[in-house]
């Protein structure tokens, strides 16, 4: 049941519930999980996939040419700040 479960919600394209249902049934067996509480999860499972795959074309889309943070950043090449 639960590998055809699976397989209709990335049907579904419903991808974070997908990849979130193994982990919450396993839960759900070891505590009492209300219907609304597991439904809960499975929606923010959703949304978090969303949200990441979102970001993730953005900044293909946005064709940056590399990945940079502060922490790679040399402030002592950079100079004196000038006003």
């Amino acid at each position: 049941m639960s590998v055809e479960l699976v397989a209709k919600l990335k049907a579904l394209k419903l991808h974070g519930m997908a990849q979130t249902w193994p982990e919450l049934v396993a839960k759900a067996r070891h505590a009492d999980f209300a219907p609304d509480q597991l439904l809960g999860e499975l929606l923010a499972a959703e949304t978090a996939e969303r949200e990441v795959r979102s970001i993730a074309y953005q900044m293909t889309a946005a064709r940056f040419p590399a990945h940079r943070d502060l922490a790679g950043f040399s402030f002592a090449e950079s100079g004196p700040m000038r006003h």
